[in-house]
């Protein structure tokens, strides 16, 4: 899905007719589109002013395509088409024009954005001489130009003075947003803000689906809801589970309700893109994300002998990237000793795994996989619940919570007070950092040292 980050892909692949066509795909190299569709649409002889200037709108036209996974979105193959009913001119194989390669070789990383909003805009050109549109004339740019105008001053003379020219610092691979796992009740992270947030701003166009009042990554009962609701809108199997295909539906309903593939687009803000958590931890990382990632890769080390176990402090320091090398060496993945998406999903599985498989009689369970937060009920907020009163014998700076299985207003007060007292972000919510420290306080004082969730004697994977 959407994300702030905008960057030039190395590769696109194009449908070679209308999109429903029988038609081939071919992926190439970025660069030789932009060169191709610029020596299909343009003539070499124009200004240059009007060359370059054309090449922005090429070049942003298709960005846009690939950011908003316009097509791919809706279930097809290829990021965009070379019907120019529907996209731009591209003619698979054709020569291109010497002037139009190097000036392409200049302008690549640059493209046009709309103040304010963070997607390439949808930069809409038409020749001008044929056919006419609201976006940018081609043959226009060349009067333009022969009159002094600069590219820039062509492209605010099409698409109004509020867009700015962004280069962009990178070329990279395309990858898709699907973070490659269902995300479903229990998990918590940026991808599950995403879905929060784009169900909200879908609610607001479809107002059955229940809005999520704090898009916070979290992914709850209100969510799952929300999430259920739009599967049954949208004619999906209502599981309240973002697989692919829900994915994918999420985002195609999302950039269509806010225009982002339209000259008009509501656009994107920057509280849509922002993020409390991390979609990627490394080594000089700190804070409750990290303690957080550092607790599951804990689990896993203490229950596989080829991860090498490590302490929780909040900092991705040496240790902490030794230990994921580690695990993405058991795992099969490339071992830099960076928290990536796919090493993240990796140690969700691994962790899930451990979770389900865990035996009964252990001093204290391991973090259940769910923030327990005002609402909640059920044996894992039961079991919070005894943790707390427990601890509150020794500590009377927390109160003793009845053991009701339901998260209410006086266990939240509990978890705040015990938030405090140990130097925790008091929200009174459970994450897997507080439940750590529970359950770590709860078995020093009840079963001894040694005997913290993840120490699980005589129970190895190996």
């Amino acid at each position: 899905m959407l994300s702030g980050e905008v960057f030039i892909p190395e590769t696109i692949t194009v449908h070679l007719g209308l999109p429903d066509a029988d038609a081939a795909n071919v992926t190439i190299p970025y660069i030789s589109y932009i060169k191709n569709v610029a020596s299909s649409e343009i003539y070499p002889t124009w200004p240059e002013n009007a060359l370059r200037a054309n090449i922005y709108v090429i070049n942003t036209y298709a960005l846009n395509r690939i950011y908003t996974e316009w097509y791919r979105s809706r279930g097809y193959p290829f990021d965009i088409t070379s019907s120019t009913q529907y996209d731009q001119a591209f003619v698979y194989g054709r020569e291109i024009f010497e002037n139009i390669s190097q000036l392409t070789e200049e302008l690549i990383r640059t493209y046009i954005r709309r103040q304010g909003s963070y997607e390439p805009l949808f930069s809409a050109f038409c020749d001008g001489v044929r056919t006419s549109c609201s976006g940018l004339s081609q043959w226009g740019t060349v009067g333009l130009a022969n009159s002094g105008s600069t590219p820039y001053e062509i492209l605010q003379f099409y698409y109004g003075e509020d867009i700015d020219l962004i280069r962009s610092t990178e070329i990279r691979a395309a990858a898709p947003s699907y973070p490659g796992i269902p995300q479903e009740k229990g998990m918590v992270g940026s991808d599950v803000q995403t879905i929060q947030i784009q169900l909200n701003r879908i609610a607001q166009n479809f107002p059955a689906i229940p809005k999520i009042a704090d898009a916070d990554g979290i992914f709850d009962d209100r969510t799952a809801d929300s999430v259920r609701v739009f599967q049954q809108v949208f004619e999906l199997v209502p599981t309240g589970i973002v697989n692919e295909a829900t994915w994918y539906r999420l985002s195609y309903i999302y950039v269509s309700v806010k225009q982002l593939a339209e000259l008009q687009s509501e656009g994107l803000q920057y509280s849509e893109l922002t993020r409390s958590f991390p979609t990627v931890l490394r080594e000089g990382d700190y804070g409750n994300a990290v303690r957080a990632f550092q607790y599951y890769l804990a689990v896993i080390g203490a229950y596989y002998q080829s991860v090498l176990p490590l302490q929780i402090t909040g900092d991705y320091d040496a240790a902490t990237a030794a230990s994921v090398r580690s695990f993405q060496q058991t795992y099969g993945l490339p071992q830099t000793g960076i928290a990536d998406k796919r090493t993240w999903n990796d140690i969700y599985r691994a962790y899930a795994g451990i979770l389900a498989s865990e035996p009964p009689g252990e001093c204290v369970r391991l973090y259940p996989n769910e923030v327990l937060r005002e609402g909640v009920s059920g044996e894992n907020v039961r079991l919070l619940q005894q943790y707390l009163t427990y601890i509150s014998q020794f500590d009377s700076n927390i109160q003793p919570v009845t053991d009701t299985g339901y998260f209410g207003p006086i266990t939240r007060s509990a978890v705040q007070a015990f938030q405090r007292e140990y130097g925790l972000t008091a929200n009174g919510q459970v994450g897997a950092v507080t439940w750590d420290v529970i359950t770590g306080v709860y078995s020093e004082m009840k079963c001894g040292a040694g005997k913290r969730p993840y120490q699980a004697p005589g129970y190895t994977i190996r």
